[in-house]
């Protein structure tokens, strides 16, 4: 069955580029809504629909826009945390046009939805079936979808810092695993991209509190990692809140290397270029168990940081 929020939900903080005030409130929402943000700060509250074909390309983050050029950005943590905790429709009010950062990662997101709780339905879930491996290339970069029968993401990366070097991990993600062993992994970055970022105006709200800052084999961040391999966790958190663009969840596994954003984008626009690579399915009941956020409860923030 198709799910949604008991109830309200509510976050303030800073958008990480830039570094404006913003507080936004997940709403529940009805069947086959998905999930559909709102900036209530502009007339008549445009809509932007958070799926794959309304997706500005951006190495940094993943940024909707809709017909009229409305956009909203980094939203990628608070759709992770959506798909991780299972709640398929919401409406997502927010007064600026980027998502506040909290602490650099989906902790924040999934303790209020956890806390909100999570109802269903009655109407039933799709899936998306991933039929065939479907692959794109750009660079060094790789990312590929291949037949699963749950979601998995198989993630690899080599930075030069010696603080983060080469880190590879793959993870089933049913049963709660996201919010167990990904959500409280923080984005991170160079020390030396920062200047870099703010020269060009962006990165203006990052401090040491909202990311893991390296430079060469020393981590600035107070406190260091929450995980020795924290980078790599955090693109497979990255990859699971770009991959729910899809519009539904996706039964199929995600082969990321040196990949990001962008290349997730690229990929899903590649699966829905070929109708013989997917399929929608409904799911019975031995197939939604195996979907992301099935049994969250609050046992399961434990493990987070």
């Amino acid at each position: 069955m198709q799910t949604t929020l008991k109830t309200d939900v509510t976050f303030d903080g800073i958008g990480l580029h830039t570094g404006m005030p913003v507080t936004v409130v997940v709403r529940p929402a009805p069947a086959s809504t998905g999930i559909v943000f709102r900036r209530v700060d502009l007339t008549d509250y445009p809509k932007l629909h958070a799926t794959w074909d309304n997706v500005i390309v951006s190495p940094l983050n993943t940024r909707l826009t809709n017909a009229d050029g409305v956009t909203v950005s980094t939203i990628e943590h608070l759709m992770a945390a959506l798909a991780g905790c299972g709640v398929h429709n919401a409406v997502v009010d927010i007064d600026g046009p980027e998502l506040p950062i909290l602490d650099g990662s989906a902790a924040g997101f999934v303790r209020g939805i956890v806390d909100a709780g999570v109802i269903r339905l009655s109407a039933p879930l799709r899936a998306i079936e991933v039929l065939k491996d479907v692959s794109v290339t750009e660079g060094m970069s790789v990312a590929t979808l291949s037949p699963a029968t749950t979601l998995q993401i198989d993630f690899a990366i080599d930075f030069a810092d010696a603080a983060i070097g080469r880190q590879h991990k793959v993870m089933n993600l049913a049963n709660g695993s996201f919010v167990r062993e990904l959500c409280d992994s923080r984005t991170f970055c160079r020390s030396s991209d920062v200047d870099a970022m703010r020269a060009k105006g962006l990165a203006l709200g990052g401090t040491m509190e909202n990311a893991v800052v390296v430079d060469g084999d020393k981590v600035l961040t107070p406190g260091g990692l929450r995980h020795t391999d924290e980078a790599v966790r955090h693109k497979m958190l990255d990859a699971l809140g770009d991959l729910y663009t899809a519009g539904a969840p996706i039964l199929g596994r995600y082969t990321g290397s040196r990949s990001g954003h962008a290349m997730t984008n690229k990929l899903l626009r590649a699966l829905f270029a070929d109708p013989t690579a997917w399929r929608w399915i409904t799911c019975d009941a031995k197939t939604a168990a195996r979907l992301p956020g099935v049994g969250v409860s609050a046992a399961d923030l434990h493990a987070v940081a």
